[in-house]
């Protein structure tokens, strides 16, 4: 501390009377004898601190004063005690203040550290998951203003599933800092043991890019490997498939008309049998048609304009006039959306199909065994088959027809191979309108030639 503006302080020997006079203003003093350097001034406001002035033994030009003490906290006994061992460390030519702040340093340090270990060890795995989340994934509030999520809302609700399934389940509770690559590998390992390879594989990427956007805000310390990453690393070194086998399924026309039989009476909701028949005339993925709304979708040109699309390429679809005439019937009982949820009256989504397909193939793996009728149940006599196989369907059935491939290709939305995209910009509009109506009409001929 600085010492008082005032004169020299006295000469006496300190007592406790004689600071327990001092008055605000008044001359420091200042012991004697062996104490020699032991000070005590007097504030403004009468607070009494014991102080030590001494040369700095590193730059004799240098005077150093340290307080050390406030009267009464501190008795004069105790003051001159620690005085002595204040002036033995100078005596040693070792700077007292220096050798004290670098311990108050040290112990500041040393408690931000017990702090920062106490916060690394209650953030858990699944605080980690909602902190990447709120912060990055998900839409937020910011100041009154919102902020766009990375990710669109569909795909904000599907991360939010994928690490919300096995990784907040199983090791959700776990520090985040403690989980370990095998915790990790171990749980990847029990998800391909129930043969969900592609959705272990969502989980690693996102669990992941989890931990990495909380490494990137200093969530754990410097010296912190992603577990997740490491677990990624060993899953790909033993060379199992974390993706999806390349589908080559598709129906022949065999195989459509019996499935086109069996769909009236099957266990589909309504709902679902339209959104499969729409793919049937249009090839459009089932995500794409289970989103539409009447608002896009002008039946008297018949089209369709699709603006949210896989591939990010908006685009027209041409409507035949089967698939027209079926949109005229809907639309007289539905108001925003062609098809709604009867829940919630927004779209359905298009999980909703693969999941009533595995109820209905796996019925007696369902909750309520009497869900559905053993006429309702998977369609057994043609090999397996899945919703977004009749894209497939759609697409081979062109290609038999005649239509030219760049047509085809445009049907499904695909963007042309290689240079094609670079110098071909035709739509193909007229071409896709003519072959679909070819598709539509050859689908009728197969229901009227099998008498339904």
């Amino acid at each position: 501390m600085k010492e008082s503006k005032n004169t020299k302080p006295s000469r006496k020997s300190l007592s406790a009377k004689a600071i327990e006079a001092m008055k605000s203003g008044c001359k420091d003093l200042s012991d004697i004898e062996e104490n020699s350097g032991l000070r005590v001034s007097c504030g403004a406001k009468g607070n009494k601190a014991f102080y030590y002035r001494y040369r700095n033994p590193f730059d004799k030009k240098k005077t150093v004063s340290m307080t050390f003490g406030h009267y009464p906290v501190m008795k004069l006994a105790e003051a001159r005690k620690q005085f002595q061992e204040l002036k033995s460390i100078r005596k040693a030519g070792r700077c007292p203040k220096s050798e004290r702040d670098k311990l108050i340093r040290q112990k500041e340090e040393a408690e931000q550290q017990k702090t920062r270990e106490a916060e690394v060890e209650c953030f858990t795995v699944k605080d980690l998951v909602e902190f990447y989340l709120v912060q990055k994934i998900e839409d937020r509030i910011i100041d009154g203003r919102k902020v766009l999520g990375s990710r669109k809302p569909k795909g904000q609700a599907e991360v939010r599933r994928t690490l919300y399934g096995d990784p907040v389940k199983v090791i959700g509770d776990m520090p985040a800092a403690m989980v370990k690559r095998k915790d990790i590998t171990v749980m990847i390992e029990k998800m391909l043991e129930r043969g969900v390879n592609v959705q272990a594989g969502c989980v690693l990427r996102e669990l992941t890019a989890a931990y990495e956007f909380a490494i990137g805000f200093d969530r754990f310390d410097e010296d912190f490997a992603n577990p997740a990453l490491l677990a990624k690393s060993s899953i790909s070194r033993t060379g199992v498939k974390l993706t999806a086998k390349k589908g080559v399924r598709f129906l022949n026309d065999d195989e459509l008309m019996k499935l086109l039989e069996w769909l009236p009476g099957s266990g589909f909701s309504t709902t679902q049998k339209n959104v499969i028949r729409l793919t049937l005339w249009t090839g459009c993925r089932t995500g794409e048609v289970c989103n539409a709304a009447w608002k896009d979708i002008n039946l008297e040109s018949g089209t369709w304009e699709l603006t949210e699309t896989k591939n990010g390429v908006a685009r027209t679809v041409q409507l035949s006039r089967q698939a027209v005439d079926f949109l005229r019937q809907l639309k007289l009982m539905t108001v925003d959306y062609p098809f709604p949820s009867s829940r919630t009256g927004v779209q359905i989504l298009q999980k909703s199909l693969s999941e009533t397909k595995w109820q209905l193939k796996h019925p007696t793996k369902v909750r309520n065994r009497r869900k559905y009728t053993s006429e309702q149940i998977w369609l057994n006599t043609i090999p397996d088959w899945s919703p977004h196989d009749l894209r497939r369907t759609v697409r081979t059935g062109l290609a038999r027809l005649g239509c030219p491939g760049d047509v085809a290709e445009t049907v499904l939305g695909h963007t042309l191979d290689g240079l094609k995209s670079t110098y071909d910009h035709h739509r193909y509009d007229d071409e896709c309108r003519e072959w679909l109506q070819k598709w539509s009409d050859h689908i009728d001929d197969l229901t009227k030639a099998r008498g339904f």
